[in-house]
């Protein structure tokens, strides 16, 4: 099922993407890992850098073993256009429906000595290529036997200059992203800052769904936004992190921010508390 059915928009009640990190390995228990009651599981590609199993590949075997509606991501920075495009094939073949498009971190340079990036293409030229291949022809505009059908999703970091996110989420609408994602927020004002950016340079307001990320934060755990002072020292004074990320959830909904993308806490060496994101869904379905 798209996501796009599952949100707000289409529903009229909160919807949840809970992010989720393949495990170092093949092991086939990382796929009970991802049994949290989310819309849907949004696996990662490869975050960290580091060879971790296939996104599309597992996102299908949460599908089939779990029963949970399941997203992969893929980055432009690791594949050319052939091999993105037959990856997507292939995953169209699984059954999923939803691919969300990013970049990838760039490599260090000691990655550089061991590897080199393909990014032949921006994420926002990929989300126009998977827009081509749903319409049936690949990046030779060359036929395909059939077209795909891919729920397309973009990702928003609001932590950087505003006009200059809001221009290059504009190219990706444009491009063909149905939904949006962003890092982790922390005030709700910086989405209806965002939304009033994006309207200012489309010439009309943000009319897709936009799942704002709320990550729930640890004691010594990886952050990847700026996190407020004032919450900061909630954590640091021994708030529970679920506990904060309830009381933010709770702004988001006063705010009519309904979608949300749940970020676990991160731990150091990349370990997920995946515990913490069922604690979270449980208290934010009783509210």
């Amino acid at each position: 099922m798209k996501i796009t059915d599952k949100s707000y928009q289409a529903t009229g009640r909160p919807c949840f993407i809970c992010d989720y990190s393949p495990a170092r390995s093949g092991d086939p228990g990382q796929v009970d890992q991802a049994d949290i009651d989310a819309d849907m599981i949004a696996v990662a590609y490869n975050p960290g850098r580091a060879v971790r199993a296939n996104s599309a590949m597992l996102a299908s075997a949460i599908k089939s073993r779990l029963g949970r509606e399941a997203s992969f991501t893929l980055a432009t920075r690791d594949m050319n256009k052939l091999a993105m495009e037959s990856q997507l094939l292939g995953a169209q073949l699984l059954g999923l429906e939803n691919v969300i498009v990013v970049q990838g971190d760039p490599f260090s340079q000691r990655d550089l000595e061991r590897t080199k990036e393909a990014g032949d293409q921006t994420p926002t030229q990929l989300i126009a290529g998977i827009t081509s291949l749903n319409r049936g022809l690949d990046f030779r505009e060359s036929q395909l036997r059939g077209p795909t059908d891919f729920c397309i999703g973009a990702t928003v970091d609001l932590d950087r200059p505003l006009e200059q996110e809001a221009a290059l989420a504009h190219r990706k609408v444009r491009a063909g992203a149905h939904f949006l994602i962003t890092q982790p927020i922390f005030d709700p004002s910086q989405a209806a800052a965002f939304e009033e950016a994006y309207a200012a340079v489309a010439g009309q307001s943000l009319n897709l769904p936009v799942f704002y990320g709320l990550q729930v934060l640890e004691q010594d755990g990886v952050i990847f936004s700026t996190v407020p002072g004032a919450v900061r020292e909630e954590l640091a004074q021994g708030k529970p992190g679920v506990q904060i990320a309830l009381d933010l959830y709770q702004r988001l909904i006063d705010a009519g921010l309904h979608n949300v993308y749940l970020v676990p806490p991160i731990r150091r060496g990349g370990a997920r508390s995946y515990n913490a994101a069922r604690e979270f869904l449980s208290g934010a379905g009783s509210r």
